[in-house]
């Protein structure tokens, strides 16, 4: 059966349009509790939110869905995604919902479901709810109906799991650091937990107002960030998105440090301590091949997959790994979470920070990138992949770089996008070989 609501990480939209308004919201609380319902006991959902104007819009509208269907709601109001799946699991939940678009605009929001276990849905779930989305589901009867409650205690709830993550001896009490929490979830938790530790926090995007979640600041645009860390002289740079599942470091300097560079940091050390598993790390075919050289030099492996924090998190379960995760920022360390969580991520960094006594310029630095660009290629229909002219110049680039380089090609998930990536020691090759694809491309496209 195809998809129409799910995608790569839960339902996602533009708010009071397609799939996210609140008709659908509510009938995906009512198939969701109707698939949870399970054994005698009470039934209890955790909801938790961004801060999105539409939230308020989408959160009542699930309420009534899972009240509907004989479920207890318990609400904990803005929170960051890691926070509801934890709380699932420790309120003996039967499902957690989270109300968020991660990184998008505030016009857009989204639905990410969680099991009991405090883990993402599997495909037979989010089949199965897709399915009776389309139809009406049974009502509970009238003294069933479920009751709805919000809790007052769930930002201390995960600020204290937060911590437990560090050892009690790791202070931050020598460290200036920026923390930028992108006018959404964690604008309230993630101050208090550094604060807590210790350090010295200059907070930025902690005054959400609906409408400016992600707005120039947070991990996607860092300019903020970058430039208020060189002015306050801070040793350090912290920024999540508006989910707070993921987070890019920025150094003394105001340069980036993405999450190849946190990945090569904290899996190195963990194995230096004995406490990797897996033997490696899993990444994400976007993961520069300057990672994968640094974790072999180390011996270390490289288990690749493909783009999204989920099909990462399905590896590392399979294999028995217990850190993984993307470029982008997600960090998913499975000792501390059941999904990624950039707020437990930069603690990491912090701790190494004060127990390396280096600058982060220094200790964050683990490898040297290999050139690597990434361009897209919008399309209007059909499958240029497919074109055979198009395959021609994409045999050609592979046999190019064939022992040292890398491309990859993938149709986006949520747009009519080609995306074209590849990198190699030689720059210039690099720019020739995408531009050569993109052309080819376009012109099937045409």
């Amino acid at each position: 059966m195809g998809r129409q609501y799910f995608g790569t990480d839960g339902i996602r939209g533009r708010t009071n349009a397609g799939v996210m308004t609140a008709d659908i919201a509510m009938r995906v609380g009512q198939a969701a509790g109707i698939r949870f319902l399970r054994g005698g006991h009470r039934h209890r959902v955790v909801i938790g939110k961004d801060t999105r104007l539409s939230g308020y819009m989408l959160e009542s509208a699930m309420v009534a869905g899972f009240t509907s269907v004989g479920m207890d709601v318990v609400m904990t109001g803005p929170m960051p995604t890691p926070a509801v799946a934890l709380l699932t699991r420790e309120m003996r939940a039967d499902v957690g919902v989270m109300i968020s678009a991660s990184h998008n605009p505030y016009e857009d929001n989204g639905i990410k479901l969680f099991g009991p276990d405090g883990f993402k849905l599997s495909d037979d779930d989010e089949l199965a709810i897709e399915a009776m989305i389309a139809s009406q589901q049974p009502l509970a009867a009238s003294a069933e109906i479920g009751r709805a409650r919000r809790i007052d205690d769930a930002r201390g709830r995960y600020i204290h799991a937060v911590k437990s993550a560090l050892p009690d001896e790791i202070r931050l009490d020598k460290l200036k650091i920026v923390v930028d929490c992108a006018n959404g979830a964690a604008y309230q938790v993630a101050p208090t937990v550094i604060w807590e530790l210790g350090g010295e926090v200059i907070a930025i995007g902690v005054s959400p107002n609906g409408r400016n979640i992600n707005d120039h600041c947070g991990s996607t645009h860092l300019d903020l960030v970058k430039e208020t860390v060189v002015a306050s002289g801070a040793d350090i740079g912290i920024a999540l998105d508006g989910d707070a599942d993921r987070v890019i470091v920025v150094d003394e300097n105001g340069a980036e440090v993405d999450g190849d560079q946190i990945m090569a940091l904290i899996g190195s050390q963990l194995a230096a301590r004995g406490e990797l598993r897996g033997g490696g790390v899993v990444a994400t075919v976007m993961s520069n091949l300057g990672l994968e050289r640094c974790l072999n030099a180390r011996g270390l492996s490289l288990l690749r997959t493909a783009v999204g924090d989920r099909n990462v998190l399905e590896a590392m379960r399979r294999g028995g790994y217990n850190v993984g995760g993307e470029q982008s920022g997600h960090m998913i360390m499975l000792d501390h979470a059941t999904t990624g969580d950039g707020t437990i991520a930069a603690l990491q960094v912090l701790a190494a920070l004060v127990k390396s006594g280096k600058r982060a310029s220094e200790l964050l630095h683990q490898f040297d990138a290999v050139p690597q660009l990434l361009k897209n290629v919008r399309f209007s229909g059909g499958k240029p992949l497919d074109n055979a002219r198009v395959q021609t110049v994409i045999a050609e680039a592979e046999a190019q770089l064939a022992g040292h380089g890398r491309l990859v090609i993938r149709p986006s998930g949520t747009e009519p996008v080609i995306r074209v990536m590849a990198e190699s020691d030689d720059e210039g090759e690099v720019t020739s070989v995408v531009e050569a694809i993109c052309e080819a491309v376009a012109a099937a496209a045409a």
